[in-house]
């Protein structure tokens, strides 16, 4: 097996009685193991699908997220397609030359660029205006880097990003130079394409949050899209964040960074406010006459609507001109009833589960039991009748359809998703993140039951409404109108209308570090049951200056949240480590460990 067995290459060896897969991290003539060694068992495959940065970054991160090594192998490496290894990767092309013209009007995007462009390793947090064709910008970002002789590895949270960064690759640098890592092409075509990567042959690589353990080779630039979408925070263990993840590698790899988006996290802040990065955005003026926003109380609606005049108005004159979108939280018809009179929840009369209403010729069923109601009386006053507190966007579509009428309105949500629409004056009713890219932008955007995105409790609630509402009102064609319906007084809603996402941010970040509250402080959260918690209580060396909130139930088992000073983070990491090894070597039972969760 000399032959084979190389650093990288997929092996069996026997471990803890079974036969099990592991890599070829390294060879070497001496040993620190003070035991006796065993022979692996055979090579599964000579391929090195295991790169030295990657291997390194699993450790790494392990360690960040006090989880297993093999974990982030899991995630790091695909599964093995025989039939596609046996394949060859075609060389690329010669990179092309390219002129970058749509960053012209973001301050500093010159020197980034030609930093890119000279080898150099810029670092910067991009916060992209309305109407700006963001996936050209990305990908005249990644043509700089790689005609330098430089790879680049481009991260956004959805398949639909995906596409429309791999149609502005293909427009700036031609076919034959990137690949896209999704799962959407079935294990062999991500098998071979990973191995392109791998092999050299692409050393542009654009996909989701699985994609940010790509192998590119002489990787000089990681892009990072839109971080805030909970799409990046990986749901199996050990719950690392595309965030995190590309800025270890930016670290370990000496590599340029741009982390970019409509919105701002507070973690995008806290690098700027460290200095690590710096920032890149339009001049207020020019911002200013892309968009204009405002926000109108819902109480302004007119009569028998849910939609005040303002917004009635910016529809109807944003028709003139070309397509309307409407931003509604809800799917579905009514996704709650309540009685007409009373006002009190509708309720299942077989189960007291509540009412929902699918369509408008379909009588309310439960939405626990399925049971359909054609008889339904109020509980509490016997009224007959039921009102809709709460629309989704087909029920909006339809009250759209009766105020415009010879208008064609069109949904997007849930299953029926629109990737793109027409220069046509449509109306297009979509849920948060369903919303369309219109062929030359929106004349207006309405932003509906703001109060319903904000009634989340969460700790980040006012920070993902804002970001949905810029990233809708984003889609707008330059000089377009933005309408927001909701509280006029309320933080989230006033930097919308001054469309100032670092401002918020900054606030954002002031208040957490007050409150001891990340990205000012490191948290972890441990789940399960009680018994298991006091052992973790018991057996947890936890640095200097922590704090235990809890236990507290969560639904079926308990949680306690730990608590440190940003400073000691490593070291809470590292406590949480040496707990999982001698609960594992204990047997102990099971607990599960998240570290700078995304929600709490």
């Amino acid at each position: 097996m000399a032959e084979t067995a190389v650093p990288g290459a997929r092996v069996k060896v026997r471990f803890a009685g079974q036969e099990v897969q592991g890599y070829v991290v390294e060879r070497g003539t001496e040993t620190d193991h003070t035991g006796s060694l065993q022979p692996l068992r055979r090579v599964v495959s000579a391929e090195p699908v295991l790169a030295p940065e990657i291997a390194e970054l699993s450790a790494t991160l392990a360690t960040r997220y006090a989880g297993a090594r093999s974990d982030i192998l899991r995630l790091a490496v695909p599964p093995r397609h025989a039939t596609a290894e046996k394949a060859t990767s075609t060389p690329a092309p010669a990179p092309p030359s390219v002129t970058p013209g749509a960053w012209d009007e973001v301050e500093h995007a010159g020197a980034f660029l030609r930093r890119l462009a000279s080898g150099e390793n810029p670092r910067a947090v991009w916060s992209a205006a309305p109407a700006d064709d963001w996936p050209r910008m990305v990908a005249e970002a990644v043509a700089t880097t790689y005609a330098a002789g430089r790879g680049a590895l481009v991260c956004v949270p959805d398949g639909r990003d995906v596409d429309r960064v791999d149609a502005a690759l293909t427009e700036v640098l031609g076919d034959g130079h990137h690949v896209c890592l999704t799962a959407d092409g079935g294990p062999a075509k991500r098998y071979r394409d990973f191995l392109a990567v791998s092999r050299g042959a692409r050393r542009v690589v654009v996909g989701t949050r699985s994609a940010a353990f790509a192998p590119v080779h002489d990787l000089g630039l990681v892009v990072l899209w839109d971080d805030g979408d909970d799409l990046h925070a990986e749901p199996r263990a050990p719950y690392p964040h595309t965030r995190e993840v590309l800025l270890a590698r930016a670290e370990q790899q000496a590599t340029a960074a741009l982390l970019g988006g409509v919105a701002r996290t507070p973690e995008a802040q806290q690098l700027l406010a460290s200095g690590w990065a710096h920032e890149l955005a339009v001049p207020r003026d020019v911002l200013r006459a892309r968009v204009r926003a405002e926000v109108v109380p819902a109480e302004d609606r007119q009569v028998g609507t849910r939609i005040p005049r303002t917004a009635y108005d910016a529809i109807r004159r944003g028709l003139e001109t070309g397509p309307v979108l409407v931003q509604t939280p809800r799917a579905g018809y009514a996704a709650s009833l309540a009685c007409d009179t009373c006002r009190a929840p509708a309720r299942c009369t077989v189960c007291t589960g509540p009412l929902a209403q699918p369509g408008p010729a379909v009588p309310p069923q439960c939405r626990w039991c399925g049971h359909a109601e054609r008889a339904w009386a109020c509980g509490s006053c016997g009224g007959r009748g039921l009102r809709a507190p709460v629309r989704g966007e087909a029920r909006t579509a339809e009250e759209l359809g009766r105020m415009f009428p010879g208008t064609t309105v069109r949904s997007s949500s849930g299953d029926r998703v629109l990737a793109r629409v027409g220069a046509a004056a449509d109306v297009v009713v979509a849920t948060v993140g369903a919303e369309p890219v219109a062929a030359e932008g929106y004349a207006a955007v309405v932003l509906l039951d703001t109060y319903l995105t904000l009634a989340r409790d969460d700790l980040r609630a006012s920070e993902e409404a804002l970001r949905r509402w810029l990233n809708a009102g984003a889609l707008v064609r330059r000089g377009g109108h933005v309408v927001a319906v909701g509280d006029p007084a309320h933080p989230a809603l006033q930097a919308l209308v001054r469309w100032d996402p670092a401002g918020f941010a900054r606030r954002e970040v002031e208040e957490r570090s007050q409150a001891h509250l990340p990205p000012a402080a490191r948290m972890a959260t441990v789940t399960g049951e009680l018994g298991a918690l006091d052992d973790v209580l018991h057996l947890l060396d936890l640095p200097e200056g922590a704090e235990v909130l809890g236990p507290v139930p969560l639904e079926d088992e308990h949680r306690v949240v730990l608590r440190v000073p940003r400073t000691s983070g490593a070291d809470l990491s590292a406590a949480l480590g040496d707990l999982q090894r001698v609960r594992s070597a204990r047997k102990l039972d099971p607990v599960r460990i998240q570290v700078d969760p995304l929600t709490i």
